[in-house]
């Protein structure tokens, strides 16, 4: 087994996937890129002997590419997804150090939108597929390689419409792998030594954005208005703003606090009423923890009125709202409860939760991965506070973990560079990630 074709060409094709600018805005009319970095994908694919599968995901443009590599004739295993997305979210040039599309690899960095959100697993995993045709690799089963739209703004054109509507591109899929997941955290331990903890992502908090609106009479300025739309609204936007949510401990993070308290000797109890407070130790993550140990509603819109001495008759709000499994219901009952009888409140976007097992022969695969390049490393369980493509996998029932190695300098912010201006992944850790995630897929 050896990574050297994969890792020869890793940096470089990173570096080309993030010169294609692929935008993805939110709203059709001006998002970009994506049928163009699709086709190209497939292109590099098709150069080294795949068939490949261009499906264009409900709209023109919003391109998506599959590739299966065959395992065993007589195998009798499910085939392993592997996905990315193509799509990016908007960079603005002028704030960065680099073009954001450039793919400036300098200062050992790859740097550009998409760096590691997520065009360097694309990178790693376009460059060991094509390795692995080249070789003319059997791999234990049969591998799925997807290169998706539409990640940035929920999936709704790129994996949910495939699922809803071409659900034979995943047949006899029953596992997943994709983003934000396999990175290195490195902690202290008592003796004074380090070990890094490579955080595989088993869960993540339901996706919300709800409207908010209030309906009142319009009137003049000037006059008293007992009943006034954005009064309501605003009300209830500060009501939901300064609200907290209960505590709730899921087996994901309750599994990653007792595996970090077991390495580091901190005391991260989950029935202490100190907690919070306490992960403010594990430094920069502890924002990305701290936000799965409650759902949140955080108002992100307004929008009401057309003239200063108008009561205007309907004002709006948005609200991003991400909810812990198993919360749902409870949640909506505090958000009604928080709104008042004089507001309505509607889904613009509601994705489900998801939660699996830190078990199996897969986590096992992850892990023996990780100690074959690192034999301080150690994979632990956590839950993303936002969502990935898994949420549209996962109801074809395929069980779906966030694995994309990466090994990270100690005080790298690596959660600041997500959706960050000079968004940048090392190029050791894109090496590093390349070779674990060879021995990964071919003991899988």
């Amino acid at each position: 087994m050896s990574s050297q074709r994969a890792t020869e060409e890793v940096v470089e094709l990173v570096s080309q996937l993030i010169r294609f600018d692929t935008t993805n805005t939110g709203e059709p009319e001006t998002t970009k890129g994506e049928a163009e970095c699709a086709t190209w994908v497939a292109q590099q694919l098709e150069d080294v002997g795949y068939t490949t599968q261009y499906v264009e995901s409900g709209r023109e443009g919003r391109g998506n590419v599959f590739a299966r590599l065959p395992g065993p004739p007589d195998s009798d295993r499910g085939a392993l997804l592997i996905h990315a997305h193509l799509d990016v979210v908007p960079a603005e040039p002028s704030d960065w150090s680099v073009h954001p599309f450039s793919g400036a690899v300098k200062d050992g960095y790859i740097w550009g939108r998409g760096a590691v959100d997520m065009k360097d697993m694309a990178g790693m995993a376009l460059a060991l597929a094509r390795q692995f045709k080249r070789d003319g690799t059997v791999p234990p089963r049969e591998l799925v390689f997807a290169f998706l739209a539409d990640e940035e703004a929920g999936g709704a054109w790129g994996s949910h419409w495939l699922v809803e509507n071409r659900p034979d591109l995943f047949e006899g899929v029953t596992e997943a792998v994709g983003e934000v997941g396999g990175f290195s955290l490195t902690v202290d331990r008592p003796d004074g030594t380090q070990k890094r903890l490579y955080l595989v992502e088993t869960a993540e908090k339901g996706l919300g954005w709800m409207r908010l609106v209030a309906d009142a009479q319009a009137g003049h300025g000037s006059f008293l208005h007992s009943d006034n739309a954005v009064t309501e609204v605003a009300e209830a936007v500060a009501r939901i703003g300064r609200h907290t949510f209960p505590l709730v401990m899921t087996d994901s993070v309750s599994q990653f606090l007792a595996e970090v308290s077991a390495e580091t000797g901190l005391d991260f109890d989950p029935t202490s009423p100190d907690l919070e407070t306490a992960l403010f130790k594990l430094g920069n993550l502890a924002r990305i923890i701290g936000a799965t140990l409650r759902d949140t509603a955080n108002p992100t819109m307004l929008k009401a009125g057309y003239k200063a001495n108008v009561i205007p008759q309907k004002a709006e709000a948005v609200v991003d709202c991400r909810v812990l499994p198993g919360r749902q219901q409870a949640f909506e009952r505090e958000i009604d409860e928080l709104i008042g009888p004089n507001v309505t409140r509607e889904w613009i976007t509601h994705l489900d939760s998801y939660e699996t097992r830190f078990d199996g022969h897969l986590v096992d695969a992850m892990n023996n991965a990780i100690l074959a390049h690192d034999e301080n490393g150690k994979t632990v369980p956590y839950m993303l506070s936002a969502g990935t493509d898994a949420k549209a996998f996962a109801k074809l029932g395929i069980r779906c973990f966030g694995f994309a190695p990466l090994q990270l300098p100690p005080d790298l912010d690596f959660a600041a560079l997500f959706h960050g201006v000079d968004e940048r992944v090392p190029v050791d850790a894109v090496l590093f990630g390349t070779k674990v995630f060879e021995h990964f897929l071919l003991h899988s």
